[in-house]
């Protein structure tokens, strides 16, 4: 719901700040007054087309903000979402625009600067235009088919979940027919590479295992000749003579102690003895020594054959690695890959056959769907043509006929939503041929058919209601029809909002809001004010649109009947 407008040098409007209600909101005074001064604001805050002509003389630009309360479920909120703005679904949504003397615009969604193009798809969100010279929202043929589905209850759930399922076998088979055509290069070329891996028959982590076995072997010879020295330098007898020689000596010195006197337990012969048990030991270490150089010996085998054959292997798996843009690790992972293609390809038409039969069961499916969507629509189309006409004679459009066209659509453009192209159209006199109400109808007419389809539609359109604006809906009618417009407006206004812009008193008295657009001025300066009329000024206003300048009593009563009315 629009709560607020703040208008600033819109034509004659310098300042100007208006709370609005829901329900009806009549808007009154002279011609000329200004009263479609405070549309062109709310359209230049929603995005409608502007020119500098906007900007009031002497100020540098003019600026509109309007302000909507909105409910959380709004679909507003997605396309917010969509566009990348920021929002709270609990906070109200300020649109503004600013027009510069030269013709330049900017626009803004709560602060954040935005497109033109932006601020109007959210205003289209919000409100529709019905008026003399313009119909924007409801005469949309974009919009008709939402409309007739709401209006007749009409689902298209069960057709769009049979296009995802076609689309999705369309795909299917697509991507089948585009691997066969591509097979017959690819399975020679996988072939050729297979048999190659098949003899090559790489094994995970081979390429480690063989590059340390090319340096262990590259290295045996040098090794085997360090070991030899080794054990010759152990068992030259150089080590072994010079213990022996040691332990002798050491002997004979034990012998000479005990010759001179010593006895058992002297800390002399202990000492000899300690000694001669670590060269003991040192004799046993020796030969330990020599035993663990042969152990080592043993382990370098010395085999240039199967150095050379480690080499050839290794050369094999890193020539094929770079033949095929990988690492030697991947080449097993490779081997079964190919083998599993070569195996989808011989599946290949095998799949493709079941493929076809899929999508032409996906096909029929969707165009069953379709189908029934269509016929659902032609029986909404003709019960809302018979609600439309019942409202165009008392709207005096008696000559008129209305239609709810569904065609069908070429096979190429079906979708979610089904095969047709929905459009609502009308022939104003009799033998004419239906066309676009749009392309029609023409002044007044144009905003009694939006109203006569509204008042069709009213409370079967989905989501939150817009807020309707109806620009003189009741241009050259009077009397009976200007009393059937006011009706319908009031009954459009129940639970929603709207704003008419009228000549008539019978339109005016049936608003539950009623404001008094005024003009005053001198040769320099002219200004145009906004007054929301109390009950007794309303009153007497009505009157005034009754009987002209004079207000006569009588004028006062015919007043207060058609508000008590």
């Amino acid at each position: 719901m629009l709560i607020g407008l703040t208008i600033r040098d819109v034509v004659l409007i310098e300042q100007l700040d208006l709370s609005f209600g829901p329900g009806l909101t009549a808007l009154t005074g002279e011609t000329g007054a200004g009263k479609s001064i405070i549309l062109d604001a709310l359209g230049l805050a929603t995005g409608a087309r502007a020119d500098a002509g906007l900007v009031r003389r002497g100020a540098s630009q003019a600026a509109a903000t309007a302000m909507f309360a909105l409910p959380a479920d709004h679909a507003v909120w997605a396309l917010l979402d969509e566009k990348g703005l920021d929002y709270s679904p609990h906070e109200d949504l300020v649109l503004r625009r600013q027009l510069s003397a030269d013709g330049r615009s900017r626009a803004f969604v709560n602060d954040q600067a935005t497109s033109v193009a932006t601020l109007k798809e959210i205003g289209g969100r919000l409100l529709e235009v019905h008026g003399q010279h313009e119909t924007v929202g409801l005469l949309d043929p974009r919009t008709h088919g939402r409309l007739l589905d709401a209006y007749g209850q009409v689902s298209s759930e069960a057709t769009a979940a049979a296009w995802s399922a076609w689309r999705a076998a369309r795909e299917t088979l697509q991507g089948l027919r585009d691997k066969a055509a591509r097979a017959a290069a690819e399975i020679e070329e996988i072939t050729l590479r297979l048999a190659e891996l098949d003899q090559l028959s790489p094994r995970l982590g081979e390429d480690a295992e063989l590059a340390e076995e090319r340096a262990l072997l590259g290295a045996a010879e040098k090794a085997l000749a360090d070991i030899s020295a080794a054990r010759e330098a152990v068992e030259g007898g150089q080590i072994g003579s010079r213990l022996a020689s040691a332990f002798r000596a050491l002997e004979r010195a034990r012998e000479r102690a005990v010759q001179a006197g010593a006895g058992e337990g002297s800390a002399a012969l202990t000492r000899l003895a300690a000694a001669q048990e670590i060269i003991d030991r040192a004799v046993n270490e020796a030969e330990e020594a020599a035993s663990a150089i042969d152990a080592a010996a043993d382990s370098f085998e010395l085999d240039p054959q199967r150095l050379e054959q480690a080499e050839e292997r290794l050369f094999a798996l890193r020539a094929m690695a770079r033949k095929l843009s990988c690492t030697v690790e991947d080449l097993p992972d490779r081997r079964v890959r190919y083998a599993q293609e070569l195996a989808a390809f011989e599946n290949t038409e095998e799949a493709l056959k079941a493929a076809e039969v899929a999508e032409d069961w996906a096909r029929e499916t969707y165009f069953a769907a379709a189908r029934r969507l269509s016929a659902e629509r032609r029986a909404a189309g003709d019960r809302l043509a018979a609600g439309v006409m019942a409202e165009l004679a008392p709207l005096k459009l008696e000559k008129a006929r209305f239609q709810v066209a569904v065609e069908d659509l070429p096979v190429e453009r079906a979708g979610p939503l089904g095969l047709d192209r929905i459009a609502f159209e009308i022939s104003t006199n009799p033998g004419a041929p239906f066309g676009p109400l749009e392309a029609i109808a023409s002044g007044g007419e144009l905003a009694r058919f939006a109203l006569a389809l509204k008042a069709a539609l009213a409370g079967r359109d989905e989501g939150a209601q817009p807020l309707m604006i109806f620009d003189e809906v009741d241009q050259g009618v009077g009397g009976a029809v200007a009393d059937a417009v006011g009706l319908r407006l009031r009954r459009l206004a129940t639970g929603a909002q709207v704003l008419v812009v009228t000549h008539s008193p019978q339109v005016a008295a049936r608003g539950d809001a009623h404001w008094r657009i005024a003009k005053a001025g001198d040769s320099e300066k002219t200004r145009t004010s906004v007054e929301t009329l109390s009950p007794d000024a309303r009153e007497e206003e009505i009157a005034r649109m009754l009987s002209g300048a004079a207000v006569t009593p009588e004028a006062r009563a015919a007043a207060r009947a058609l508000i008590d009315a």
